[in-house]
């Protein structure tokens, strides 16, 4: 039996340029073909107006007295405007800080101070979030935040207007004093305990990364990608815009934050080739009321991704959205984010039922969380990647990233994984996610995967509860699918026979949504400590009482 090791390809060399020069040539190569499109706001650019746009925005921010090194965060839902801040940053050498979209004050005040905000970007409101508020709330206690422009506003156009001033040569003088290996983006990666970190990344982490996510699911200049998802993740402004740029492909907002509708409307509208998503966003979709008004029929790709894909979910993207070449893609932000994808010709039980094989220029391994050894092909062990991807570390947080990546420079992801004999992964579940019921270690991935099949779940969710017999043991959280009569005792029916007695749920708790992240993880920890003080308080979560 071999080693749960491998080595990813390296049949394309990596690029070794800047964000921004990477930008430079896609316009000599593309300029008048389309490159951003933003439904809802009604804007839509070639690559040659992009730039335009870019460049606006960054002799602004040479204006304002920003210099290489410096920091900018950016708070706010997908637009335009977010994009035009990502290029711009990217062009001076400037440090975008990607500020998650639903903190509220003291994370807000924390991601500002901890990464020393010089400026920070903002929308004034979305939904029930009043930045403005927000922002006043915390501003006297930010001694190193110098300036706040809110977007669609006259801050923004006196940002842009203050750029007037500006040579244009500065642009690209700035730019060709930057390196690939220069910092260009820090991301708050969301801790279930203890303050977020802020993953330091590389115009080489991840214009790379975005360039091979492209390759893996052979973007040309011709595709059209609806990205739904938030761009202050990396699955948005890294799988989504990079990927794009770097290929010449057209980025499509369909709206500020994932609607379903909306989503569905952008794909049909502007007949888009590639479509992202977490699987609660396919899902959302898939069981829209009006999904058959939609002509998908453009589509022929996308990525599934961020949380574990479930593959009846899997199947019906391939066969109802048209999505022949669908991919799967597995990482996290330390990783750039992506270390592993399915590829559009691997045979389909592999692109259903794994998350694909290391991206080119990777080393993956699966490795004994106890000792560090690598554990044998088809073993469940710590997944770990080496490579270009991998962060420079925390920000000013040396102590925590040693914890994460050794001295052999293996990020360890925390996740628990399997490696077949082809050099496929698995996720099978966190190493904190993992159930020990009396003995028996049960992996909630594979018990969800069953109740998946169930035509009368949507979908489901299985954590570990505390057992005084048992030591844990398993609760089911499920969303129904429609009316339903689906009740406790014929979820365990259904259970019985098919999988293990130690693997059928004891508890089933229905409800409409999951406690989730804005980039659509769920949140498992959340839904364990409801759990808990439910079965304390004598309430049985099942369905007699959820």
């Amino acid at each position: 039996m071999a080693e749960a090791y491998s080595r990813g390809a390296d049949d394309a060399p990596l690029l070794e340029e800047t964000i921004g020069a990477n930008l430079d040539r896609t316009v000599a190569e593309h300029g008048e073909r389309d490159a951003l499109i933003s439904c809802q706001q009604d804007l839509h650019y070639t690559w040659s107006e992009l730039v335009a746009e870019v460049d606006r925005v960054a002799r602004g921010l040479i204006a304002a007295g920003l210099r290489q090194g410096d920091r900018v965060g950016i708070w706010s839902p997908n637009c335009a405007e977010w994009t035009l801040v990502q290029y711009a940053t990217a062009r001076l050498g400037v440090i975008l800080v990607n500020i998650n979209p639903a903190y509220r004050t003291s994370e807000l005040e924390y991601a500002v101070r901890q990464s020393g905000c010089r400026m920070l970007i903002a929308a004034p409101a979305f939904k029930t979030s009043d930045y403005r508020g927000m922002v006043a709330e915390v501003r006297d206690r930010l001694p190193a935040l110098e300036q706040v422009v809110f977007l669609e506003g006259e801050d923004w156009d006196a940002l842009l207007a203050g750029g007037e001033s500006v040579d244009p040569a500065q642009v690209g003088e700035r730019q060709a004093t930057l390196t690939p290996q220069d910092p260009i983006n820090i991301q708050y990666t969301s801790g279930t305990t203890g303050y977020p970190k802020g993953a330091t990344l590389t115009h080489r982490n991840i214009l790379n990364n975005g360039f091979f996510v492209g390759e893996g699911v052979r973007y040309t200049a011709e595709d059209r990608v609806c990205i739904p998802v938030p761009f202050y993740h990396c699955f948005g402004m890294v799988m989504g815009n990079l990927a794009c740029s770097s290929h010449g492909a057209a980025m499509v907002i369909p709206a500020p934050a994932f609607e379903p509708e909306a989503t569905l409307e952008a794909v049909a509208g502007t007949r888009c080739t590639s479509l992202y998503g977490v699987p609660t966003m396919f899902i959302a979709e898939l069981d829209h009321p009006r999904f058959d008004e939609f002509d998908l029929t453009s589509l022929r790709t996308g990525i599934m991704a961020g949380s574990p894909c479930p593959v009846e979910v899997m199947k019906r993207v391939i066969d109802r959205m048209h999505m022949s070449e669908v991919g799967i893609c597995y990482g996290m932000t330390e990783t750039s984010p992506v270390s592993t994808q399915t590829a559009v010709d691997d045979p389909i039980a592999k692109r259903v039922g794994t998350v694909g094989r290391v991206g080119q220029h990777l080393e993956v391994k699966v490795a004994d969380p106890e000792s560090g050894e690598t554990v044998q092909r088809g073993e469940p062990g710590e997944l770990c990647t080496r490579g270009y991807s991998v962060m420079t570390g925390y920000w000013e947080d040396p102590e925590r990233t040693d914890e994460a990546i050794d001295v052999d420079h293996w990020m360890h992801t925390g996740d628990l994984a399997t490696m077949d004999d082809d050099g496929y992964l698995n996720i099978v579940g966190r190493i904190k996610d993992l159930v020990i019921r009396g003995g028996e270690n049960v992996y909630p991935r594979e018990v969800e995967e069953f109740l998946y099949t169930h035509p009368e779940i949507a979908d489901v969710q299985v954590i570990g509860v505390p057992d005084e017999r048992y030591g844990e043991e398993l609760m089911a959280w499920i969303i129904p699918r429609g009316r339903t009569e689906l009740t406790e005792a014929g979820v365990r029916e259904y259970c019985q026979g098919k999988i293990a007695h130690y693997k059928v749920p004891r508890y089933v708790k229905f409800v409409d949504a999951f406690p989730m992240t804005v980039t659509g993880k769920v949140q498992k920890f959340k839904m364990r400590e409801t759990a808990v003080q439910e079965l304390d308080l004598g309430v049985a979560a099942s369905a007699e009482t959820a």
